[in-house]
């Protein structure tokens, strides 16, 4: 537990310039190599850590959180809220490249690489460098400054509360098989502390944020949705983990494992906290 504790204190100190700058390139970059890393660490998982594979896969996941901030640099002036979908239009072609390239790779590789493994390559990869992506682009919002902390306040108090409240309270079972320490009551725990965080959080901006009015209700369904969304991204790799039977994705961070095991929460809260603010004219934090 003091390993664990020291370490997330550590990273957070690392952490602390890169988000207090992070309208400049530090930040896009500090997120690029999380996102290598976290591919790095999965291809390690499922075995496929050819060069042929490992490489592209790697540039794939560093280029993309870079390029979104690059997309907004170059066509957010000209033409305001355009550079996401430009930024997009872009990834699409990307994405269908590498797509086919790893399928080619199966099919001239004469048995030596399974298809499913390089379909779940593709899949956690895409999702991986998407995900961390999205924080950039969440960043790059109307607002951004204050949005994007949430995707990294989310999923740690969330993670830090179920901990405890499933360590006082915890009785039943969350989901035994996939991940037999959760409970249901440190779910609900760490969904009710995220929220009432989130919250605080809004009330302390209206205080202290010039121009700032915050939305409580919408505060509140989006703590509660990415709460949700949290715990469940935590449980979709912790059945990564399983089905090819290791402990940890890396010894990165001492006592939290690899980067994958400390972010996988955050990467599934992020895109789909853009996809909320997508519906900008129904759904807005703050005026």
């Amino acid at each position: 537990m003091l390993q664990r504790t020291v370490t997330a204190v550590v990273m957070t100190l690392v952490m602390i310039p890169f988000l207090i700058f992070s309208d400049t390139y530090a930040f896009p970059i500090f997120i690029a190599v999380l996102s290598m890393i976290g591919v790095y660490e999965l291809h390690n998982c499922i075995g496929m850590k050819r060069p042929e594979v490992l490489v592209p896969s790697i540039l794939f996941a560093g280029a993309l959180p870079v390029c979104a901030r690059v997309y907004r640099d170059l066509y957010a002036l000209s033409a305001p809220g355009s550079f996401e979908m430009r930024y997009f239009n872009f990834t699409h072609k990307v994405v269908m490249v590498y797509l086919f390239y790893l399928l080619v790779l199966a099919v001239f590789s004469k048995g030596k690489k399974d298809v499913v493994d390089i379909a779940m390559t593709f899949a956690t990869t895409f999702y991986t460098v998407i995900s961390f992506s999205s924080i950039i682009l969440l960043r790059d919002y109307e607002h951004g400054q204050y949005i994007f902390i949430l995707v990294f306040l989310c999923p740690w108090i969330t993670d830090i509360f179920a901990y405890l409240t499933g360590r006082w309270f915890g009785k039943h079972k969350l989901i035994p098989d996939v991940s037999p320490k959760k409970t249901v009551e440190g779910a609900i725990g760490g969904l009710l502390l995220c929220t009432g965080v989130f919250v605080l959080y809004g009330f302390a901006l209206d205080k202290l944020a010039d121009g700032i009015k915050v939305h409580y209700l919408a505060l509140v369904i989006i703590g509660v949705v990415m709460s949700l969304i949290s715990q469940c991204g935590d449980l979709v790799f912790s059945l990564i983990k399983r089905k090819y039977g290791i402990k940890d994705y890396g010894t990165l961070l001492p006592g939290h494992g690899g980067v994958m095991d400390r972010f996988d929460s955050v990467i599934a809260a992020a895109p789909f906290v853009l996809m909320l603010f997508d519906l900008s004219s129904v759904f807005k934090l703050f005026n």
